[in-house]
This record gives structure tokens, sequence and C-alpha cells, in this order.
């Protein structure tokens, strides 16, 4: 009887203690607030705070587009002289657009730094479409883009103004850009939360992503695979990715820590490329109809489809790099990068 007491006392401190150790691990159980992803209830205020940092980015580069007869013979050795001559058909004005997601790092004096993705504001100078080569000769140009003007802006930024680029590596995929405020404008916070080290992340690590694919601000959550690819400067996760998340941050929580670290940007999708029949077009717009059998011209196209559950991601020690060796270039435009850098 006395050995039947002292176990069910046992189990009853046994189980005490279990309950103590729970509700220490999980704060933020039987609180009666919806359930979250993050493993900490405050980690949903600090994701908020951290998302005033990021603003949606836009930017439009316009083009003007001369096409060319066949008969013209225009090639990439005469294309110049022909345009200063006239010699085009048609001309008309384009424009190509990208969106992202820049982050607010340093607000010195109202000069105000955005680090972002170079890709959303790398547009090709000059783009030429062929005729199909005919008899082995060589093909002719078709039609000839030059670029005009480029715009960058932030939806609501102060005045309507333009950012500008202040530094930028297509090769990292990364870029600085920023605006001298004429007058003091809160349009956006800075984000003020550590660096991490990416290389660090080990197969199975959580981190979360913030920015704003098709324009909406959001956030979603991914597990880290291959992570000894950080070496190479990138990194993989599985996360639901759509346009409009490059640039967007990568953060991470360590074990027994409240506060997210920062340990990259979300880059891009891997993608595969197939190449498809499609009806020729009459001067830019399709003029068939696709009830009807079609017994005109064709011609091959390349179709991008995109794996949107795979995203890469740039290290925060490739980022840091990338500040380092613009720094001295930033100070002399009148950008001081080092509070982040320090933190």
């Amino acid at each position: 009887m006395f050995k039947k007491i002292l176990i069910v006392m046992l189990g009853i401190i046994l189980s005490s203690c279990a309950q103590r150790i729970y509700r220490v691990a999980h704060p933020t159980l039987n609180d009666g607030k919806y359930g979250s992803e993050f493993p900490y209830k405050s980690c949903a205020n600090q994701l908020k705070d951290i998302s005033n940092s990021i603003k949606l980015l836009n930017c439009i580069a316009f083009y003007k587009t001369y096409v060319f007869d066949e008969e013209s013979a225009i090639t990439s050795s005469n294309v110049k002289s022909a345009l200063n001559k006239k010699l085009f058909s048609e001309e008309f004005n384009s424009h190509q657009p990208a969106s992202g997601t820049a982050t607010m790092i340093a607000n010195d004096h109202n000069k105000v730094m955005l680090l972002t993705c170079a890709h959303i504001l790398d547009f090709p100078d000059t783009t030429y479409a062929f005729y199909g080569e005919k008899n082995n000769s060589e093909n002719y140009i078709q039609s000839v883009s030059i670029r005009g003007k480029m715009d960058i802006y932030l939806n609501d930024m102060p005045n309507g103004d333009q950012l500008t680029i202040l530094a930028m590596d297509t090769e990292a995929d990364l870029a600085i850009l920023g605006l001298d405020m004429k007058t003091q404008h809160k349009f956006a916070s800075i984000f003020d939360y550590p660096k991490g080290k990416s290389r660090e992340l080990e197969w199975g690590s959580s981190v979360y992503i913030l920015g704003y694919p098709v324009g909406n601000k959001m956030v979603t959550r991914g597990i880290v695979s291959n992570p000894e690819e950080t070496k190479s400067g990138t990194f993989l996760i599985d996360a639901l990715f759509n346009k409009g998340f490059s640039g967007g941050l990568v953060l991470a929580i360590r074990d027994g820590n409240l506060n997210f670290e920062l340990v990259g940007l979300a880059r891009s999708v891997s993608a595969q490329f197939n190449y498809i029949l499609v009806p020729a077009k009459e001067r830019h717009e399709y003029t068939y109809n696709p009830k009807i059998p079609y017994h005109d011209e064709t011609f091959v196209i390349q179709k991008e489809d995109i794996n949107y559950g795979i995203t890469r991601a740039i290290t925060i020690e490739e980022i840091v790099k990338f500040l380092k060796r613009n720094k001295s270039d930033l100070i002399k435009k009148g950008f001081d990068i080092s509070g982040f850098l320090e933190k």
C-alpha cells in the first residue's frame, strides 16, 4: 500500500514538473489567441516592426523601337547608319516594367539607402529581333529597341521623387538605391535587427521571407536545403516564391533567442525553358481565331516555366562583402552605410 501511494505521489510530482517546464518552453500556449507559425508569440510583433522597413519597388524602362523591312538587309554592321538615315519602316514607343522588394537600411540626414536585387533594375540598353535565316545567309535585323530613360520609384515616395542607383553588381545580384530628400519625411523605418550568419544554417533550418509578391506585403516560411551552397554566396529554400519577392528579407531565429536575424535576400526561383510554335504576328497583335484551324506562318518562341516552390537566396555574407566593396564610393556620393555594417 505504501509503495502504491509513493508511486502515485511521484507521478503527480513528475506531472506537475513536466507541466511547469512545458509552460516555460511555450509561454504563449493557452493564451486564447490564434496559433502562430513562429516559435514565440512576440515574433509576430517583431515581424510587423520589420515590415515597416520594406517597400514595394517599381522600375520602368522606356524603349524606342525601329522596325526594318527584310528587303533593306540591315545587319549589325550597318544598323547604326540605317538609323541615322531613317531607313526604318516603322517606329513606336514601348516600356518594360519590373517590381520587387527594397529594404531601407540607412537614413543619414535625410539621405536614404535601400537594399534590393540588381536584376529588378537590369534592363538592356539595346535589344534586337531578327528575321529567320534564309539560304544560309546572314540574319537581317527586323527591329532594334533602344532604351531611353528609366524610372525607379516607390508607390508612397514623398513628392514622387525618383530613386537613383548608387551601386550595382549584376553578378552578385545586389544593388543599393539612394534618395537625397530635401525635407524630412518618414516613409519607412530603418531595418534595425542584427545580421545573422548564413553559413551556420543547417539542413531543415526554418527561415521566413518578407516581401511584396504580386504587389502585396506578405510573409512566408521555408526550410533550408543544401546549406553547403552558402560558400558560393547562395542557398536554397522550399518557400513559395512569386514575382515581387525578389529583394525580400530572409530572416531566421536562433534557438533560445527571441530576435529575428537577417540571413539573406530572396533572389529568384528555378525555371526551365521550352520552345513552342505560335502563329505569326501582324503589327504585334495576334490575328487569328483559335476556334478556326490555322494554316498561316508560325514561328518558335521560348517559354519560361517557373518552379515556384524553390527559392534561391543571397547570403548575408555576400551582402556584407558587396556593401564593403562599395562603401568608399557611397561615402563620396554622400551616403554612409557604416551604421548597417556595424550592427
